[in-house]
């Protein structure tokens, strides 16, 4: 199973920037399907965005126009930049990768805006 690791998380103030980084032990170029979600206290694990093999997206409502999603099949690893960042961006963000074979979870990395 490839194994996933996030990084570039961390505390930010409102209208910052951050970009994260989902790193893969393997080649990603199988993975139909990549994806950031995130889960604040208190509340379900929800979707941000995710990226196809064909470089289709789909992000959701609140962080369109703000959030960027970019894949490196070369590099194995997804990127999620995240600019104009509000305090109810908040939350653990986990990277997730799919193929047919394969449905992998990275340990997930904190983001907290706030001033």
């Amino acid at each position: 199973q490839v194994q996933l690791v996030e990084s570039g998380g961390g505390l930010v103030q409102p209208g910052g920037s951050l970009r994260l980084s989902c790193a893969a032990s393997g080649s990603i170029f199988n993975f139909y399907y990549m994806g950031w979600y995130r889960q604040a206290p208190g509340k379900q694990r929800e979707l941000v965005v995710f990226i196809t093999r064909d470089g289709s997206t789909n992000y959701a409502d609140s962080v369109k126009g703000r959030f960027t999603i970019t894949r490196d099949n070369a590099k194995n690893t997804v990127y999620l930049q995240m600019n104009s960042l509000k305090p109810e961006d908040t939350a653990v963000y986990y990277c997730n990768g799919r193929s047919y074979e394969d449905n992998s979870w990275g340990q997930g990395t904190q983001v907290t805006v706030s001033s």
